[in-house]
């Protein structure tokens, strides 16, 4: 995909779409948390948090899962915060829903200035 960022730093979070689950050398990681940023094409913002990126991007995708998400139709990926420990992320997401939408937005385009889709392939890659 032309328009979409490709961010390589993420390994693997146990799912692989298409394919058998934990046969993979990558799959043997310390666990990690994630807190991400999905945006809508109208430009809505949602923030969540997971221990397994890749997965939950897909539900969002699928529209697998009733809520906020589905109803606006908010299933692009555009940032993403990798941390060792929920503790951690749980706090961080904390703050981020708290920021006003400059601040997200400034956040944002330090990383992802054009507000690419990260897309889910870049994240087993």
């Amino acid at each position: 995909m032309e328009n979409t960022l490709k961010i390589s730093t993420l390994k693997c979070s146990y799912y692989h779409p298409g394919k058998s689950r934990g046969t993979h050398s990558c799959c043997f990681m310390i666990k990690q948390y994630f807190v991400y940023i999905l945006r809508s094409l109208s430009g809505k913002f949602y923030i969540g948090i997971t221990s397994n990126l890749i997965k939950r991007v897909w539900e969002h995708k699928q529209k697998v899962v009733e809520g906020f998400t589905k109803k606006y139709n908010i299933n692009v990926l555009i940032y993403y915060e990798t941390f060792s420990n929920p503790q951690s992320s749980i706090l961080r997401e904390k703050q981020l829903k708290n920021w006003n939408r400059k601040k997200k937005i400034k956040l944002i385009t330090k990383i992802n200035p054009e507000f690419r889709e990260i897309s889910i392939e870049s994240l087993v890659s």
